[in-house]
């Protein structure tokens, strides 16, 4: 079973930036098209962006761009850049495959304030 640790969340205000990592374990991170999924609060979890095993990133409307998703095989991780961020940004970002195949890590909490 793979784990997954996501990090580096904070508290940024509106128009800041910050850049999210994901590191999993085990062999099978590489084959997999891979995900960021957040859940603000009182909301359901979305995904908002993903990436293909080749490098390709998909976003959803709402962070198109101003997220960008990447990945580094060799160092089984996903990261997420994230511009301009927006206080409807706020919530905690999760990773996971785009099937969400796996358990879920514990997410690392972003919060924008206006």
């Amino acid at each position: 079973q793979v784990r997954l640790m996501e990090s580096g969340g904070g508290s940024v205000q509106a128009g800041g930036s910050l850049r999210l990592s994901c590191l999993g374990s085990g062999s099978q991170f590489g084959g997999n098209a891979m995900a960021w999924y957040r859940q603000g609060p009182g909301k359901r979890r979305e995904r908002v962006a993903s990436i293909t095993k080749a490098g390709n990133g998909n976003y959803a409307d709402s962070v198109k761009g101003r997220f960008t998703i990447s990945r580094d095989n060799a160092k089984n991780a996903v990261y997420l850049q994230m511009s301009s961020l927006k206080p409807e940004d706020t919530g905690v970002y999760y990773c996971n495959t785009v099937l969400s195949a796996w358990s879920w890590g514990q997410g690392t909490q972003v919060t924008v304030s206006s």
